[in-house]
């Protein structure tokens, strides 16, 4: 078994077949950051094939401050466990993996770029949590994260205070590991896929805003504030339809599928070359389709949006099995609701 502790040495390793380690890329910070009087400890470990991501989810730079007007909740040690195979697999049917975190970060913190919030209780349409209505409501901080009601802290888009100490606008920055074991980089990459020595560009994006107006669910103009507000267009970007493209990295000298984060739609990628692992799906039963989290706005348990202004007659926020509907101005709780049991 291989095993390191992050906290201890200051950078990262992994080790994979076909791949040199990973190390040194995280520069030590003089002074370690607290939060709340913890500080990060991640442990990653690689046996049979399958790496281990433990940590304590206190990230290894200085978060925002929580609770703040957007959010109401504190960050809190939390313990998470991710594990990943080494040798992920291209699945037969890529997509979607409903209810998972898309991926872990280096120092532990998972990404998770979903939201809670969903107009006229209609899975179809989640508030995005940095684009059109929602855009820095929620609460975010600095690296785009902000805290769960558990205290979980998390990423909805690039984290920018692990990305400065990684440089990631100098080389090709390994940033963490998705749910499906194939890694994630941050957005500056080798111009040619396949050619190292081709200088670094920072990639865009396929996806591209949806031009006139909303023909179903809520009406308006498309504006970013619902994930079907973009389309996919190969021809717009550098990256496939779930953010990644396959080429050689510095850890991977031999080619990769990897995936990679962008400061546009859809910022962390949603759905998946492979498989995601189970451990990645963290949302309680009965969560509702899409099973997405990530709200956290003032006022109740998660919160409603503030100053919305949906079209529709509601706004419903999903916290477990609890349904939270609250008027479309977001600031009265009109009806509570369970769903029920998954059998």
């Amino acid at each position: 078994m291989k095993i390191y502790n992050a906290l201890t040495f200051g950078c990262c390793l992994a080790v994979t077949a076909g791949a040199v380690a990973f190390q040194g890329t995280r520069s030590a910070t003089p002074v370690k950051p607290t939060v709340n009087g913890e500080q990060n400890s991640v442990v990653i470990t690689i046996k049979d094939g399958i790496r281990t991501i433990q940590s304590n989810g206190i990230p290894d730079h200085v978060p925002g401050q929580f609770p703040n007007r957007g959010n109401p909740n504190t960050i809190r040690p939390i313990p998470h466990t991710y594990q990943v195979p080494v040798k992920p697999t291209i699945s037969t049917n890529p997509g979607v993996g409903r209810g998972a975190l898309f991926g872990v970060a280096i120092n532990g913190i998972p990404f998770d770029p979903g939201t809670a919030e969903i107009w006229n209780n209609d899975f179809r349409f989640h508030y995005e949590a940095l684009s059109g209505m929602m855009g820095g409501r929620l609460g975010n901080d600095d690296s785009l994260a902000h805290v769960q009601p558990d205290g979980s802290y998390h990423y909805h888009g690039m984290p920018y205070g692990l990305l400065k100490r990684l440089q990631y606008d100098k080389k090709m920055a390994l940033v963490g590991w998705a749910a499906d074991g194939y890694p994630i980089y941050a957005q500056f990459a080798f111009k040619k896929p396949n050619d190292p020595k081709s200088g670094l560009v920072k990639l865009k994006s396929s996806f591209k805003l949806r031009a006139g107006d909303r023909t179903e669910g809520p009406t308006g103009p498309y504006d970013g504030s619902f994930g079907t507000d973009f389309e996919y267009n190969k021809t717009f970007g550098d990256l496939d339809e779930h953010n990644g493209r396959t080429g050689v990295t510095p850890e991977y000298p031999k080619g990769t599928y990897y995936y990679v984060l962008t400061d546009t739609f859809p910022f962390v990628p949603r759905s998946f070359k492979g498989v995601p692992d189970r451990s990645f799906f963290r949302m309680p039963p009965g969560g509702g389709p899409g099973g997405m989290r990530g709200g956290g706005g003032p006022g109740g348990p998660g919160g409603p949006p503030v100053s919305a202004k949906a079209s529709g007659k509601f706004v419903t926020i999903v916290r477990g099995r609890t349904v939270y509907i609250y008027s479309a101005d977001g600031l009265k709780l009109l009806e509570t609701k369970q769903l029920p049991e998954q059998q």
